[in-house]
């Protein structure tokens, strides 16, 4: 009697339930390779420092999107202090310092990775001048180390009574909204300290990481060869000090065309498409000038990002070619590692 030559069949169920466990099983490779991305863990805890009018919350997340970024490669210690939202950039700078120290016993960290945005760049930089010890970098976003146009149009003009109004206003609320109103508020010391003026005695005092001498454009090298040429822009014309009282300085910053950068649905843009009209034809973010954000190593000061686009806000929106900021972000903390912060 002849055998069937018919080839089994497998049941179905059974090459359903094998492809569910194939793909369970290579979603937990992904998973576990993504978790063992250490590239940006850094050796000191990062401290995000929010600007102007900035605050953290359970609402509100001033670094939307950051600290999931960062986590993604590592960096997983980022804390984020609560400033006064409008002050003198010496007294948010001691509530900085005040909170450091907390933070320091509370974690047992020697020193702490400052990345500030705005005036929280330049309240990173009071920390690291009069505490360097406490500080291992500091890294400013879009900061106006010589001062803010806008802020010089505001100050000595009509505007800036209404300025002072608004602003108390807003800062008396945002102190209740981030959870500490006990903040002191001063409108009065926000704009002294953001126009040009007020930048030029704040750096006398502390000069660490400050571009010296004019501003530069930028030059297009070749780090390649006459035979196979590499052209790249040559941003470290516009370099401070790197390195100061074991300190380590670093920025970066962008530049802002309402036009070409704008989102229908960013708030914020239909504001800097104002404020950036009191800059003339000097590139800017919309609040801070390119010349006036350059600190330390100067990553790059013309990303395509207007000044609220560099954290991520309003709620990720961006224009059809704005830079995405988080990938800078993650990138930073690598480049911290990478110099043993």
């Amino acid at each position: 009697m002849l055998k069937s030559n018919h080839s089994r069949q497998l049941p179905l169920q059974t090459v359903v339930v094998s492809l569910w466990l194939l793909l369970a099983a290579f979603a937990g490779f992904s998973q576990n390779a993504n978790a063992a991305d250490t590239s940006g863990k850094t050796r000191y805890p990062v401290v995000l420092v929010h600007g102007l009018a900035g605050f953290d919350s359970i609402l509100v997340d001033y670094f939307y999107g950051v600290k999931h970024e960062l986590a993604r490669v590592g960096a997983v210690d980022v804390y984020t202090p609560q400033l006064s939202a409008v002050n003198y950039s010496e007294v948010r700078g001691e509530q900085l310092l005040d909170y450091l120290e907390q933070l320091q016993a509370i974690t047992g960290a020697d020193k702490f990775n400052l990345i500030g945005h705005s005036q929280g760049g330049i309240d990173s930089r009071y920390v690291a001048a009069v505490r360097p010890d406490l500080v291992a970098s500091v890294t400013s976003v879009g900061s106006p180390h010589f001062g803010s146009k806008t802020a010089d149009v505001v100050k000595g003009t009509p505007f800036e009574s209404l300025a002072l109004a608004i602003g108390d206003a807003i800062g008396s609320f945002i102190g209740a909204l981030g959870g500490d109103a006990s903040l002191e508020q001063s409108t009065v010391g926000a704009i002294e300290s953001l126009n040009s003026d007020g930048a030029e005695r704040f750096n006398q005092k502390y000069p660490q990481g400050l571009r010296q001498g004019a501003c530069k454009e930028v030059p297009l090298v070749n780090v390649g060869t006459w035979y196979w040429p590499q052209w790249e822009w040559d941003y470290s014309v516009n370099d401070g000090q790197h390195e100061v009282n074991g300190v380590r300085y670093y920025s970066w910053s962008g530049t802002y065309n309402f036009v070409t950068n704008s989102n229908i649905l960013d708030v914020g843009d239909a504001l800097l498409g104002v404020t950036t009209l009191t800059f003339g034809f000097e590139q800017n973010d919309g609040l801070v000038g390119r010349c006036s954000s350059h600190l330390g190593k100067v990553i790059r000061d013309d990303y395509t990002l207007n000044h609220i686009d560099e954290v991520n806000h309003v709620f990720g929106l961006g224009g059809l070619f704005t830079t995405d900021p988080l990938p800078l972000f993650r990138e930073h903390v690598r480049r911290l590692k990478q110099a043993g912060l």
